[in-house]
């Protein structure tokens, strides 16, 4: 059995207890038909509703024809004595509604086999009526009697039904917690670990994964985005919502998120395949935190990346156009692939700047205002090949005026800034300094 069920039919709102309009007395002429009936309605059972023939199931069977007779005891019972207790017969019913949902079958079959015995009794007991020549009214609220308790051992049984679908989702959420973590452990859970976890959560393992990190919210309690659909999985990391999306790469990929998180603050790790998701999720953890301390606004925002209309509204005051902001900017979720630069210096900023202050130590000498307007200049050349036309259109200066600096710049170092070898690692340099250098005029 089933846990307890504590509400019985006695609790249903009933307009009418029809049982107690037929005299106590013609339970006495039903009795004896107990046994022919049951038979008679477990074998239209059987017969009408296909899901519940299972002839080499005799176990089965018998299974039905108990509930049906304590269905129909019961009945005439209630005849007899309208007071009687409703717990066990609802308990039985309740039962049954449960075990349809843990088997997977819908509610519509046993509804079908409840409605098949009903009406099967009721023709039975018709019969029996006229042949002893009952009234007619007597007929009538037997018709009464019939549908209500139909409608009741319905209910109970859709309860029963409602109380598994219930605990099953519980269970089920709780399994796909279990494979979140399982896919987030450091060092990575063995596969077939990983593999029976997802048969278990309904949760087809793909061959790539990328792992979104999202900017809590003041007052969720570190919950993530309501309504999520069921190819997301969902947890928390670190104090952080996050999801695991499969297979990132197909067409729409982090597409399909638009309206899953809108308005939420996040980043998405890189794809990688499933037993890396480890390092979806420290990328996805390292470029939330670059966006909550301001060091990716000095970026370009890359296709796809657009800030809302208030997180454009900022104050420059910072080395190369970059920008300051007190936490990440609302509703904008970015791609850690797409902010490489700023991640690896991220994770090696210490020795970023110490080589900045070594190979741009010419620049230092000339202080922040011309250091950095010499800054600015040779880093927007490295981006354009050292075209003084179109490095003057993004510093909006006369291209005689980048062509002017660059000597400059040249008399300056002891190498050739233009060397295709040093162009990388200039411009990761340039930005470190300028960032701690201050502004630079045009």
């Amino acid at each position: 059995m089933t846990e307890l069920h504590e509400g019985s039919a006695e609790t249903d709102d009933l307009s009418a207890q029809p049982w107690r309009d037929v005299p106590r007395e013609e339970a006495r002429w039903m009795r004896p038909h107990l046994p022919d009936l049951v038979d008679t309605m477990v074998e239209g059972v059987l017969r009408n509703v296909p899901e519940y023939a299972r002839p080499d199931d005799p176990v089965y069977t018998e299974v039905i024809r108990s509930a049906v007779a304590q269905g129909m005891g019961h009945f005439v019972q209630m005849i007899a004595d309208p007071d009687t207790p409703w717990q066990e017969v609802h308990q039985v019913f309740f039962d049954i509604g449960y075990g349809e949902a843990v088997e997977g079958r819908s509610l519509e079959h046993l509804q079908n086999a409840l409605r098949v015995a009903s009406r099967t009794a009721w023709r039975y007991l018709s019969r029996e009526a006229d042949r002893l020549k009952k009234p007619r009214e007597l007929a009538i609220a037997l018709t009464e009697v019939n549908f209500a308790y139909l409608d009741l051992l319905a209910s109970a049984a859709a309860q029963g039904y409602a109380r598994a679908r219930e605990k099953a989702a519980g269970e089920r959420e709780q399994r796909r917690g279990r494979l979140l973590s399982l896919l987030l452990s450091h060092p990575p859970a063995p596969r077939d670990i990983v593999v029976e976890q997802a048969g278990l959560a309904g949760w087809t393992l793909p061959e790539r994964i990328a792992v979104i990190v999202l900017d809590p919210r003041p007052g969720s309690g570190g919950e993530g985005p309501a309504g999520l659909p069921p190819y997301l999985l969902s947890g928390v990391d670190r104090g952080r919502p996050c999801l695991v999306m499969p297979d990132p790469d197909r067409p729409g990929g982090a597409d399909r998120l638009t309206a899953t998180v809108a308005g939420w603050t996040g980043a998405i790790g890189p794809s990688v395949p499933l037993e890396e998701a480890g390092v979806s999720l420290h990328w996805a953890h390292r470029t939330l935190d670059l966006m909550a301390a301001g060091r990716l606004g000095g970026a370009a925002n890359p296709a796809g990346e657009q800030d809302p209309p208030s997180a454009r509204n900022r104050e420059q005051d910072g080395p190369g156009g970059r920008t300051r902001r007190s936490g990440a900017p609302a509703g904008r979720l970015v791609r850690a692939d797409r902010h490489l630069p700023e991640l690896l210096l991220q994770e090696g900023w210490t020795l970023a700047e110490a080589t900045a202050r070594r190979r741009l130590a010419p620049l230092t000498e000339l202080g922040p205002h011309r250091g950095g307007r010499l800054a600015l200049t040779l880093l927007e050349c490295l981006r354009h090949g050292f075209n003084a036309t179109d490095a003057a259109e993004a510093l909006c200066v006369h291209p005689q005026t980048v062509r002017y600096r660059l000597a400059q710049l040249h008399d300056l170092f002891d190498y050739d800034i233009e060397d295709p070898s040093l162009r990388l690692e200039l411009m990761l340099l340039l930005p470190v300094w300028l960032r701690d250098a201050g502004d630079g005029e045009q």
